[in-house]
C-alpha cells in the first residue's frame, strides 16, 4: 500500500499561489484566473523567439496547475500528497473513482498506520539528575576558634546528595506498553537504588490498567496495580494499590484520586492516601493561556498544609514564566518565587528561591532538555538572612543575562545561520530556476502592464509605483543584517484588475514574477501605490492576505 509523502518531499511549486487563488477557490474562480494568465503567457502573442520559448514554458506550467486544480479527484490528491503524489510513475495513490472525501479518509487511515509504525520505534526515554549542594558555609561561617582548621579560609561547598532516575517505554502493541525504570540515590555517604518493570494496557477509550513489579537494595520487592477510568466526559478516577515487602513485614498502600473538570480551564481534585503516610488532599487547578493557578489543602500524617501558587505566562517567543507560591503547615512556612525561560528549541532554564521557617534559604536551578531534567537544589543557609535572599535572587539573574548575551544568543544566531546556509545550499538550483522563470515572466508582462497602466491612468485608478518583496531590516538592533529584496512592481501591476489588487493568504513567492530572495528568512511585501492621485503605502507579511486600495494605507501629506 502506498504511503503519504512527507512535507519535505513535496515539490516546491504551489499551484494556488501560481494562479493567485484561495485554497478554497471555486471552479469559476480557477477558470477566471487561468484565462487571465493564458492571455498573458500565450506563445502566439510573442514574436521574439526567446520570449516565445519562455512564454511557452510558463503557459504549460499554468495549464498544468489548472488541470490539476480543476479536477476534484486530482485536486484532493494534490491537497494531501502534493505534486509528487500525482507525478510518481507506477504509483496509484488511490483509485481514481473515489470522491475527495474518500481520498481524505484513505489518507487519514494511512496516517494512522504510519503513527502505529512510529509508535513501535519509540522508546520515549525520560530521565532526571538531581545534585544537592550544601553552600551554607557561604553565609553561616564557623566561629573564630575553628578557623585554625586546615582549609577553613575558604567557604566549604559540598555535594551532599545525588539522585539519578531513568525510564524507557517499549510499545508492544497498539494497546500494550512495557515500561522499565530505575533510580540511584546517595546522601551523606549512604545510598541505594531500585529497578521497576511495569506493563500497561489500554483497555478501552475510557481507561487503562498497569501492573508494576520492583525491587531494591534498601527495600524488598514491590507489587503494584494502577487503574485509570473516565467516569463521565468531565470526570475521571485513578487508583494505585501497592504492597511493599520489607524486613518489618508487608506495608500496604492505597492512593485514590477523583478529578472533575469544573469548566474548560479548571479541574478539581480529591485525593485519599492510606498507608505509611496517610493523608487527604483537595486542590483546584486553573490553567489558561496566560496563567496557572493552584490552591490546595491537605490533612495528614505527618504533614498537614495549605498551598496557594500562581504562575504568569508571558506570550513571547521565549515562553517566559514567573511564579510564586506560599505553603504553610505543621512543618512551618515556605515562600517560593522564581522564573523560567526557553533558551533554545528544546531547552528550558528555570530558577526559584525558597525562603522558609525553619528550612532557611535555598536556590533551586532546573534545566529541562527535551525529556531530560537536571535539577540543582542549593541550600544557602538555615537562617533567614537578608544577604542570602538577596544573592539568591540577584545572582541567577546576573548570571543568566551575562550567559544569554555572551553565550546563548551568539550560539543560537550561529545555529540559525548554519541552518539557513544548509537550506540555501539544498535549494540553490531550484531557486536559480525560479529566479529565471520570474525574470522571464516579468519580460512577458511588460506589454500587458503598459496597457493596464494606461487604462488605470485614464480613470485615476490604481497605479503601483514601487513594490519590493523580501527581507527588510528596520530594527536598529539588526542593523548588521543585510536587506534582501527584489523589485516586484511589474508583477503586482499585472495583477491589477478594475482598480483592485487582491492577493490570497499564501506565500507570495509563488506568484507570477516572484521568487524567494532569502530562503528560510522572514519576508514582507512593501507596496507604494497611487489611487485617485493620492499616495498610499502598505507593508504585509509574506503569507498575509492583501487587498488594495484601502483608506488605511493613505499617506498623510498634510504635515
Amino acid at each position: 500500500m502506498a504511503t503519504a509523502l512527507s512535507e519535505e518531499e513535496l515539490d516546491n511549486e504551489d499551484y494556488y499561489s501560481l494562479l493567485n487563488v484561495r485554497r478554497e477557490a471555486s471552479y469559476e474562480e480557477l477558470k477566471a484566473a487561468y484565462r487571465r494568465l493564458c492571455m498573458l503567457y500565450h506563445p502566439d502573442k510573442h514574436r521574439d523567439p526567446e520570449l516565445k520559448l519562455q512564454a511557452e514554458r510558463l503557459f504549460n506550467l499554468v495549464h498544468q496547475a489548472y488541470e490539476v486544480l480543476s479536477d476534484p479527484q486530482t485536486r484532493a490528491i494534490y491537497d494531501i500528497y502534493g505534486k509528487r503524489g500525482l507525478e510518481m510513475e507506477g504509483w496509484e495513490v488511490v483509485e481514481r473513482r473515489r470522491t475527495p472525501a474518500e481520498i481524505r479518509e484513505e489518507f487519514e487511515r494511512l496516517q494512522r498506520e504510519r503513527e502505529e509504525r512510529r509508535l513501535q520505534q519509540r522508546t520515549n526515554p525520560k530521565g532526571t539528575i538531581s545534585v544537592g549542594v550544601d553552600a551554607t558555609d557561604l553565609f553561616d561561617r564557623y566561629e573564630e576558634e575553628y578557623e585554625d582548621v586546615s582549609g577553613s579560609g575558604f567557604p566549604q561547598i559540598e555535594i551532599n546528595k545525588m539522585h539519578i532516575s531513568q525510564s524507557i517505554e517499549a510499545p508492544l502493541t497498539a494497546t500494550d506498553t512495557a515500561i522499565l525504570s530505575g533510580n540511584l540515590s546517595t546522601q551523606n555517604g549512604n545510598g541505594g537504588g531500585s529497578i521497576n518493570f511495569a506493563l500497561r494496557r489500554v483497555t478501552s477509550a475510557k481507561g487503562w490498567g498497569e501492573l508494576e513489579f520492583g525491587a531494591g537494595d534498601l527495600q524488598g520487592p514491590l507489587f503494584g496495580l494502577k487503574l485509570f477510568r473516565n467516569l463521565t466526559p468531565r470526570c475521571f478516577v485513578t487508583t494505585n494499590c501497592a504492597l511493599q515487602f520489607s524486613s518489618r513485614g508487608i506495608r500496604p498502600g492505597l492512593t485514590t484520586v477523583l478529578a472533575r473538570n469544573l469548566d474548560k480551564n479548571t479541574v478539581g481534585y480529591l485525593q485519599w492516601r492510606w498507608g505509611i503516610q496517610s493523608a487527604m488532599n483537595t486542590s483546584i487547578v486553573r490553567d489558561t493561556k496566560t496563567s496557572h493557578f493552584t490552591v490546595a489543602l491537605q490533612l495528614g500524617i505527618p504533614h498537614s498544609f495549605a498551598l496557594i501558587s500562581y504562575q504568569h505566562k508571558f506570550q513571547d517567543d521565549d515562553q517566559t514564566r514567573v511564579k510564586g507560591s506560599l505553603k504553610a503547615g505543621f512543618f512551618g512556612t515556605v515562600v517560593e518565587y522564581g522564573a523560567e525561560r526557553k533558551i533554545s528549541r528544546h531547552s528550558v532554564l528555570g530558577a526559584a528561591v525558597s525562603v522558609g521557617v525553619p528550612q532557611g534559604v535555598s536556590l533551586k536551578v532546573k534545566l529541562n532538555r527535551a525529556s531530560q531534567t537536571y535539577f540543582f537544589p542549593i541550600h544557602l543557609t538555615d537562617q533567614l538572612l537578608p544577604s542570602a535572599v538577596f544573592y539568591a535572587t540577584v545572582g541567577p539573574l546576573v548570571v543568566y543575562f551575562a550567559m544569554h548575551r555572551l553565550i546563548i544568543k551568539p550560539y543560537l544566531r550561529a545555529q540559525k545561520e548554519k541552518e539557513l546556509e544548509k537550506q540555501r545550499e539544498s535549494t540553490a538550483t531550484d531557486i536559480l530556476q525560479k529566479k529565471q522563470e520570474a525574470e522571464a515572466a516579468v519580460r512577458l508582462m511588460q506589454e500587458s502592464v503598459r496597457r493596464i497602466i494606461e487604462a488605470e491612468e485614464s480613470r485615476m485608478g490604481l497605479i503601483i509605483l514601487n513594490a519590493w518583496y523580501g527581507k527588510f531590516v528596520n530594527d536598529k538592533s539588526r542593523k548588521n543584517e543585510k536587506v534582501k529584496v527584489i523589485d516586484v512592481t511589474v508583477p503586482l501591476q499585472c495583477l491589477v484588475k478594475d482598480s483592485k489588487l487582491i492577493l490570497t493568504e499564501a506565500s507570495k513567492a509563488g506568484l507570477p514574477g516572484f521568487y524567494d530572495p532569502c530562503v528560510g528568512e522572514e519576508k514582507n511585501l512593501k507596496v507604494l501605490y497611487q489611487f485617485r492621485g493620492v499616495l498610499h503605502q502598505v507593508m504585509a507579511l509574506d503569507s498575509e492576505a492583501l487587498r488594495i486600495p484601502k483608506q488605511s494605507h493613505r499617506i498623510d501629506t498634510d504635515g
